[in-house]
């Protein structure tokens, strides 16, 4: 298997009609060679191997084409955060995850004061709006102290109806989903609230036990926020959060695909038992992704990153790790490892409750397909977990 360094990636685009010819295909059950994708008013209209059909061409020169990832979990990139609220810095993450062939994605803020998420929010709608993200997720505040990971221990509410109200407000329909702890005093009627709203309810950094769980899921939650991370860990006799999350037909899973935040025998092992259906492979990234060593914020954490990982300092203790990621490398890791196939893995970007038509994203040997240079992707993207 070719190494991450091996490869240029680079997005097909186009709103005519036109046929993409010479590549590889990735479809949902097999690869096929010599294939080609027709394209018609910029959405994909057939697939097929062989005899392509007539039409203006554009040869990927033996590429790997795949479908556009869809990240329902990052932070930033290229060195911009989604949390600055600084356009420049907003459309550096943007363009940094598109350049590695994500085409939807969900712009993810950390907790910080009720107040200065509403004026990220403000910044953010800008993007929807412009349909460079689908839209926002909250991780936080209402979340858990014990398991807080990366967020400011201070910015942490118990969720009531007035704060959600205000968030949702300030979002005008743009946020589309909103991690919390379902174990904080509230946490149930939230995930009402959000629900009957139309926003996602994801459970995660949460010290809950299954008790505290499943009520919520009752109420109308769906999504794990990067099981197994930040979160109570699975007991023989109290499975908590992960046990429950993972074993409920109704809840996607989502997953830090980088080998690092979960051993490659986990992620397999959670991606069996949920199945394609429900398993979403996430980068979780931060603004270090893509970008240099050195300084960064994570909302109003420092984290110095070197080594492809980044560490935070809290009360004098050094935490680890945030790496860098990007989805494609994730995917192709845990496709490579010893005893897997590119089957064997979940729906790599799949949205947690519906999907988009998006562009395609080709990838090739260096030299084989047009498409900007990068850097080989550090690790996997891994914000607050």
């Amino acid at each position: 298997m070719l190494g991450p360094d091996q490869y240029m990636l680079g997005g097909v685009k186009g709103t005519g009609d036109f046929v993409i010819t010479g590549g590889r295909i990735a479809g949902p059950t097999r690869v096929l060679d010599d294939g080609w994708v027709a394209v018609t008013g910029g959405l994909i209209s057939e697939v097929g191997q062989g005899a392509p059909p007539e039409g203006p061409r554009m040869d990927v020169a033996g590429a790997l084409v795949v479908p556009g990832f869809v990240d329902t979990h990052c932070h930033g990139g290229g060195g911009g955060s989604f949390s600055s609220g600084d356009p420049d810095e907003l459309a550096l993450a943007v363009r940094a995850h598109r350049g590695h062939g994500t085409t939807t994605m969900l712009a993810s803020l950390v907790s910080d004061p009720v107040h200065a998420l509403c004026d990220q929010i403000a910044a953010l709608r800008e993007l929807v709006q412009d349909g460079e993200v689908h839209g926002i997720h909250l991780e936080g505040p209402f979340i858990s102290h014990a398991r807080c990971g990366a967020h400011d221990p201070a910015a942490l509410l118990e969720p009531d109806t007035a704060t959600v109200s205000t968030l949702l407000n300030a979002g005008r329909g743009d946020i589309r989903m909103v991690t919390l702890a379902p174990e904080l005093h509230g946490g149930v009627k939230a995930v009402r609230q959000l629900t009957e709203s139309g926003v996602i309810a994801a459970l995660g950094h949460t010290d809950g036990v299954q008790e505290q769980i499943l009520p919520a899921i009752d109420a109308g939650a769906t999504v794990a926020t990067h099981l197994f991370n930040g979160m109570r860990p699975l007991h023989h006799r109290e499975p908590g959060p992960v046990g429950v999350l993972l074993d409920d037909e109704r809840i996607t899973v989502e997953l830090i695909c980088d080998l690092v935040h979960i051993h490659p025998t986990v992620v397999h092992l959670a991606a069996k038992h949920a199945g394609k259906r429900r398993t979403v492979l996430i980068t979780d990234a931060m603004s270090a992704t893509d970008a240099a060593d050195g300084a960064y914020r994570l909302g109003r954490l420092k984290v110095n990153v070197s080594d492809d990982f980044g560490r935070y300092r809290r009360a004098r203790r050094q935490h680890a790790h945030h790496g860098r990621s990007v989805p494609q490398h994730g995917a192709r890791r845990e496709a490579g490892h010893p005893g897997r196939g590119a089957r064997d893995f979940g729906e790599t970007g799949r949205t947690a409750r519906h999907r988009r038509p998006h562009r395609l994203a080709a990838r090739g040997p260096r030299g084989g397909h047009r498409g900007a240079r990068r850097r080989p992707a550090p690790g996997q993207g891994a914000a607050p977990g």
